[in-house]
């Protein structure tokens, strides 16, 4: 079982829903905003988009392990057959439930965003994983949907001309969000790129760290540390410097632990730093997501 847990990367996907229930039930419940799905509804979405974000981390993996020195969970603890047999499942699972929540909104076509998705993931893993740069901006992408899709679904159905601009400020919100989500998985996937710089070096794949160089890509990704922290900084300036409650928590749980992540980015050399750093992303997410519920406290 933890095998299966590990293959489809359960900890990932615990963020994404933790991001999907915290967009839901921080910025829409609060506020009264015209919405379309129920409690009943955001679950199957959170299980459409979890399904089909696990079938992809399946397929990556299935592909993965082709590569000699990967340590690949694919015919170590589990079949290869089997990671197929569940990644047809998962997507299937993803894209019926997809269906019935578009056709169920009156939005038929809105089913496509899982098909769509469905497809990048195999795409990405089948030939987009050694395309230099386009495989971490693909990933990034399909992170920042996983939120997009919440307003996809629940808010824009329920727009009319009555209520367009407060559902469009939530919906900007939402893709405010997903910006900063895309910029941290960025730098996450370049992060995994450096520590697989040698299995990636021997299967002839192009990766950043590759072309330039592992510690010049490190570098990069201090200095590139920086956008997600002008992000926050031009966000609180704009929506948020009135209130200093809320500017304090977001300069002290978002850009003081990006402001340490950057400087230790430039300094860092082993692997050890970079799985520290990759660490610190994913809590800055979590953190990131969980400060969605704080909006019904500072805007009120």
């Amino acid at each position: 079982m933890l095998s299966y847990l590990k293959l489809i990367k359960y900890d990932n996907l615990l963020i994404i829903a933790l991001a999907q229930l915290c967009i839901k039930y921080g910025l829409f419940e609060p506020f009264g905003i015209a919405i379309t799905l129920n409690g009943f509804g955001i679950a199957l979405l959170i299980i459409a988009t979890l399904s089909i974000a696990a079938a992809g981390n399946i397929i990556i993996e299935i592909y993965d392990q082709e590569n000699v020195s990967s340590k690949s969970l694919i015919n170590r603890t589990i079949t290869e057959k089997s990671a197929n047999r569940l990644f047809i499942i998962l997507n299937v699972i993803g894209v019926l439930i997809g269906f019935y929540l578009a056709n169920l909104i009156g939005r038929p076509g809105f089913a496509a965003l899982f098909v769509v998705l469905s497809g990048i993931f195999y795409i990405y893993a089948s030939y987009l994983k050694e395309v230099l740069v386009v495989k971490n901006i693909i990933i990034g992408l399909l992170a920042a949907l996983s939120l997009v899709t919440v307003g996809i679904f629940d808010l824009l159905p329920a727009i009319t001309a009555k209520n367009r601009e407060s559902q469009t400020v939530i919906f900007s919100i939402i893709l405010d969000y997903a910006i900063f989500a895309f910029l941290i998985i960025i730098l996450r996937e370049i992060i995994k790129d450096c520590l697989n710089i040698d299995r990636d070096h021997n299967t002839g794949m192009t990766t950043i760290p590759i072309a330039m160089g592992k510690i010049r890509t490190i570098k990069l990704v201090g200095l590139l540390g920086t956008l997600p922290i002008a992000a926050v900084v031009y966000y609180i300036y704009t929506y948020l410097f009135s209130n200093s409650q809320a500017v304090i928590f977001v300069l002290v749980l978002l850009v003081a632990p990006l402001l340490y992540f950057v400087i230790k980015s430039l300094t860092a050399e082993s692997d050890k730093n970079l799985i520290l750093l990759k660490g610190l992303l994913k809590i800055i997410l979590v953190i990131a997501s969980l400060s969605l519920l704080l909006y019904q406290f500072v805007l009120k």
